[in-house]
Order: structure tokens, then sequence, then C-alpha cells
């Protein structure tokens, strides 16, 4: 099942090491099928609050996201994200298709 890696960036402080992360991150999505969904960009805010930028990855399943996350090439880059900015992040499984929201009561 598809799966999906969501951060919501609340901050990021802009800076050498930040770009050198975004200069490597595709690098590490690659071998694991991940791909770019949404990466920042504008948010129209509908409901409260949302301070930030959202960015989704998506992934063939939920292990191959693992595996990315937890790889050497990722986890060689992650301190440049992680020093630099405040994020939540999860992974989180999509849905089959067709997909009802009445089918999470079952």
């Amino acid at each position: 099942m598809t799966a999906y890696a969501v951060a919501h960036m609340r901050q990021v402080k802009m800076g050498p090491q930040i770009v050198e992360y975004l200069q490597k991150i595709d690098a590490t999505l690659e071998p694991f099928g991940g791909r770019f969904l949404v990466h920042g960009g504008d948010v129209e805010m509908i409901e409260n609050d949302w301070p930030g930028h959202l960015i989704i990855i998506e992934f063939p399943d939920k292990q191959r996201a693992r595996r990315w996350y937890d790889s050497a090439a990722y986890q060689a880059i992650l301190p440049l994200r992680t020093d630099n900015s405040t994020a939540d992040v999860v992974f989180v499984d999509g849905v089959e298709y067709p997909h009802k929201a009445t089918d999470v009561l079952e």
C-alpha cells in the first residue's frame, strides 16, 4: 500500500546547510521509490492556522519509507535539516481505491 512521509515544517532557518540538504535529498529518495508530491508552496488557509510549509513524499509502501529514513545516505544529511528547522514528521499509509469515509468504521 502506498505510504507517505509528511512533514509540517514550522520553521526553517535558510542557510548553507539547508541548501546542502535540498541538493542531496533527491538522491536519497531514488533507491526507495520516493518522490515529492508537495514541497512547500503557497498554503491557502481555510480553517484555523497553519504556520510553515507542508512536504509530502510518496513511497510504494511504508517499509520503503522507513528504509529510506533509516538509510545511511539519509541519516548523513538529516542533521542538516534538524539542526536548522523545527518540524513534525510522520509516516502514514494511503488508502486503497475506491475508499469511502465510512470504511474507517469497519
